[in-house]
């Protein structure tokens, strides 16, 4: 267990006393007290569950103090020295005596956990320095000990204190002083400028707000707004009706010399319905409703002084319009919403009444939240520019479709879903569809749209078409205004690395602020970790962001955080995608290996057709065929693929960035694909991909609200080999995934290939592995056809950066 906390913000010993009177534990009378008086009157305050003296001497004796001693008697007796101090601290923050520390080696274990801690404790000063940066340190737990207190009501006075007042920062953060029970929850239709169901008017967009009741006595607040196409259901059985079959043949594409401009993507001029008239103005809205299906990160800041705002966009529940997955009228719905809260567009109580509501109660800074499609739209969202957005916090987002569903010239799954499509997409959240009433009106439109969608994507030939180019949000990073924070999973094989990877190498060149944060995860949120204080670090990003608090914000958090894959609890700080001295290493292919000089001039094949039981034995356990594709004993793939190893490795290396492939290939036929894996061979225990839970519902968002399971990356058992990273490519596209090459049987040609980007931690002892096959199990077409592919080993190479490890 490790602590890794960069959200704990260094003030000034004064700072420090004028925020401890700002949250009650310090007042003129205990700045003077003696220093076990002191310590006593810390106490009190924190052990507030304690109503009576006697119960509070009761706590006292439940804390240890020495190995003989508990901390009641001690403080009878003897003064509070660092040692006690920090003894009793590391009970408070959750850690058992014994278990997972030990008197006698107090310190030492608190440098091992990475926990903060004062050198000397003589006087009234250094105790009430030494208490400050307790109340602001991370525990067991996942929250800081003033989190902790908050969770048991440490903060329920402060929730009557006058709105100029608040919000409450301490530590350059957002305190819990808002009454969760008392949360306004109200709806409002957003008139947009789109008529994507051609209804003849402008869409209006459902919108839910939750927003503290201060609000009503002249609070103005900032507005966290998720745009989730899911957040008004889905339809899981239709969409499943239309998934794609996979398993069909590699199409042959006749050969073309497309140029992109040949299918780049031009907004065209529609002429809109004219904007409704508006026929009143109130304040109060006529709608309102009860959970939404939230995000966990927006409930901590309900409490916190912040409203939530969740829109699911056109085509949904509630909502005009039509699903057009990730398309330019998705971004324009978006972004209509922030354009309200902003102040420059118009919402109104009812979809019939025209009475115009405004987000008075909204100081005009707006975040994006979100993870996958809903990261995703914050991402598009940005690409506008839009006045109004401070910030996004994208986690596991898409910024090219095409990069999710196609690869290379091919059509690729997300991880999980094979089959899966933009129009599947579409109809997924086509909520409309739920209030059969409104879908009467709609249905024969979308039908007809939904159409258009599946052709657009082209399935045959997986290239990158004007279909693609108008769904790719890289091409307009340059009108980001906003900072921007990303998260992404090293092992997001939905939303795969590309995606973030891309992005951040685009905001590279703009003059933001830009954070990322890469974890060994999948597809998931990491605000509930253990290690890591994410949560407290987007407190004092948006505190920032939106409150304009001055806490360095843009210094404080690293520029890159790497949750490292071969050791728990542990997260590196980089300036970028990169470590500090990082170079590139090329590899040469021989028989079975990787080396740095080769002259071997022989050819290596592998045919890609199983026998039919076994293929369809892999094609319903995925795991199963990845076990023997990898493989080094005798099974049936043995020859439907070929590896290349290195050596076992001297030292430890820290691999980055996009490896890199290069191939003298040939095919047996007029078509032909490959894949990729690059493989950690070695037998060792690694991080699971999925974080264990560690303690149910442990992680409280406020006082008696809303609260999260505690979770971490553990070890799992030992496997002989991890996939690092994966790529694919159509043998016709070698040049551009817009260009569609010739390709004669039997007839080599060069081609090249980044794989997907990665930052991992190679061990010692171990061995660095290409695997070249065609068929991916998981995410490409499966023809199960007789197709024999062959590489001229002399000219192929694997370029791989990577710094050496002492």
């Amino acid at each position: 267990m490790k602590i890794n906390q960069f959200a704990h913000l260094k003030v000034d010993h004064q700072q420090k006393i004028n925020e401890l009177q700002k949250i009650n534990f310090l007042d003129a009378d205990a700045c003077t007290l003696p220093l076990n008086d002191l310590y006593l009157h810390f106490l009190r305050c924190a052990l507030i569950e304690a109503q009576s003296s006697s119960t509070f001497d009761q706590k006292l004796h439940a804390l240890l103090a020495t190995p003989d001693q508990d901390l009641k008697d001690y403080l009878d007796h003897q003064q509070l020295t660092l040692e006690v101090f920090y003894t009793v601290a590391m009970q408070l923050l959750g850690f058992e005596v014994n278990d997972d520390f030990e008197i006698d080696h107090l310190f030492e274990k608190m440098d091992d956990l990475h926990l903060f801690h004062h050198d000397q404790l003589t006087n009234a000063a250094d105790l009430i320095d030494a208490w400050y940066d307790l109340l602001c340190t991370h525990g067991k737990g996942g929250r800081t000990y003033l989190d902790l207190l908050a969770a048991k009501g440490y903060f329920k006075p402060f929730w009557n204190l006058p709105v100029e007042q608040k919000p409450l920062i301490f530590n350059g953060k957002t305190q819990p002083v808002f009454d969760t029970s008392k949360l306004i929850r109200e709806v409002v239709y957003v008139e947009s400028s789109l008529d994507t169901d051609h209804d003849g008017k402008r869409d209006l967009l459902k919108a839910e707000i939750i927003r503290p009741a201060e609000t009503n006595d002249g609070l103005k607040v900032p507005a966290l707004y998720t745009a989730s196409p899911y957040n008004q259901g889905t339809n899981d059985h239709a969409a499943d009706k239309l998934m794609h079959n996979v398993d069909v043949p590699l199409e042959h594409k006749q050969p073309n010399n497309n140029t992109y401009q040949d299918i780049e993507f031009h907004e065209s001029a529609t002429e809109l319905p004219p904007e409704r008239e508006v026929r009143g103005e109130t304040q109060h809205a006529e709608e309102t409703f009860g959970h939404a299906k939230a995000v966990t990160l927006n409930d901590y800041f309900l409490a916190r002084g912040f409203a939530a705002v969740y829109a699911a966009g056109i085509g949904t529940k509630g909502s005009n319009g039509e699903r057009t997955c990730g398309s330019p009228e998705e971004t324009a719905s978006t972004t209509a919403i922030i354009e309200w809260l902003a102040g420059n567009r118009r919402a109104f109580t009812n979809k019939t009444d025209n009475i115009e509501i405004k987000a008075w109660w909204c100081n005009g800074s707006i975040a994006m939240t979100g993870k996958s499609y809903l990261g995703t739209l914050a991402t598009a969202a940005a690409t506008t520019g839009v006045e109004g957005l401070k910030t996004i916090i994208s986690e596991a987002a898409i910024s090219s479709w095409y990069d999710y569903y196609r690869d290379g010239g091919l059509v690729i799954a997300p991880g999980g879903f094979p089959g899966e499509d933009a129009d599947i997409l579409a109809e997924e959240c086509f909520s409309r569809q739920k209030d059969a009433g409104d879908y009467l009106k709609c249905k024969d439109q979308f039908n007809r749209d939904l159409e258009k969608i599946t052709a657009g994507q082209d399935r045959l030939t997986g290239d990158y078409n004007t279909f693609w180019d108008a769904r790719n949000y890289l091409k307009n990073v340059e009108n980001i205004k906003c900072d921007v924070v990303m998260v992404h999973g090293l092992n997001d094989w939905n939303v795969k690395p590309r995606n973030v990877y891309n992005l951040y190498r685009e905001l590279e060149k703009l003059p933001v602020t830009k954070k990322l944060f890469l974890h060994q995860g999948q597809h998931i949120y990491i605000n509930n970790f253990q290690s890591i204080d994410f949560t407290d670090m987007m407190n004092i990003w948006l505190s920032n962001k939106l409150y304009g608090v001055e806490n360095h914000a843009d210094e404080l958090l690293p520029d890159v955080c790497v949750q490292d894959n071969s050791t728990e609890s542990t997260w590196h700080a980089f300036d970028g995608w990169h470590t500090e001295n990082p170079q590139t290493h090329h590899y040469q292919f021989e028989k079975e290996k990787l080396v740095k000089h080769s002259v071997d001039t022989t050819t290596e094949s592998f045919n890609d057709q199983l026998p039919s039981a076994d293929f369809d034995r892999y094609k319903k356990d995925w795991n199963h065929w990845r076990a023997d594709l990898l493989s080094d004993q005798p099974n049936i793939l043995n020859k439907n693929r070929l590896i290349f190893k290195t050596d076992k490795l001297d030292n430890d290396l820290y691999l980055q960035g996009c490896p890199h492939v290069k191939l003298n290939v040939s095919s047996s036929t007029n078509k032909g694909m490959l894949s990729f894996m690059l493989v950690d061979f070695g037998n060792e225990k690694r991080l699971g991909e999925v974080p264990t839970t560690l303690d149910l519902k442990a992680l409280d968002a406020g006082y008696q609200w809303r609260t999260d399971d505690l979770k971490e990356f553990k070890h799992s058992k030992k496997t002989p080999w991890k996939m690092i990273t994966k790529g694919h490519i159509n043998l016709q596209n070698r040049e551009t995934p817009w260009k569609t090459d010739d390709l004669q049987p039997n007839t080599f040609y060069e081609l090249e290939i980044d794989l997907q980007p990665m930052f991992y931690h190679l061990l010692k002892e171990h061995q660095l592995g290409l695997v070249v096959y065609s068929t991916d199990m998981e995410m490409t077409v499966r023809g199960n056809e007789d197709i024999t592919y062959s590489l001229q080993l002399q000219n192929c190479k694997l370029d791989v950066d990577y710094e050496v490890l002492d």
